[in-house]
């Protein structure tokens, strides 16, 4: 984890996300704390490690999600040499879609 990160105003918004406990509680609170860009860049972030995470191709992924090269290679090299962070999601994600 980057220390530098790590400020009691980003530990309050890691327990805020931490309390929500349904899909409709996390789409209200991404309405009022982001903008709809934002909600949608960091949707595009995931599913771009999804389809990385899955094989598929640069070309493929910026055709389904309209990804720049750019923001592929960036989820790619997160998903290589991160924090684990996308990692530990897209297992969750796995283990209960299986």
């Amino acid at each position: 984890m980057n220390l530098k990160l790590k400020t009691p105003e980003t530990e309050l918004l890691c327990r805020a996300v931490l309390s929500l406990e349904t899909e409709d509680e996390c789409f209200a609170f991404f309405e009022d704390i982001l903008t709809v860009q934002e909600i949608q860049s960091i949707a595009q972030r995931l599913s771009v490690a999804q389809m990385l995470d899955q094989g598929q191709t640069y070309d493929d992924i910026a055709r389904v999600t309209g990804a720049s090269s750019a923001t592929i290679s960036r989820v790619k090299r997160a998903l290589a040499f991160g924090a684990d962070g996308y990692r530990r999601v897209l297992d969750k994600l796995n283990s209960t879609t299986q």
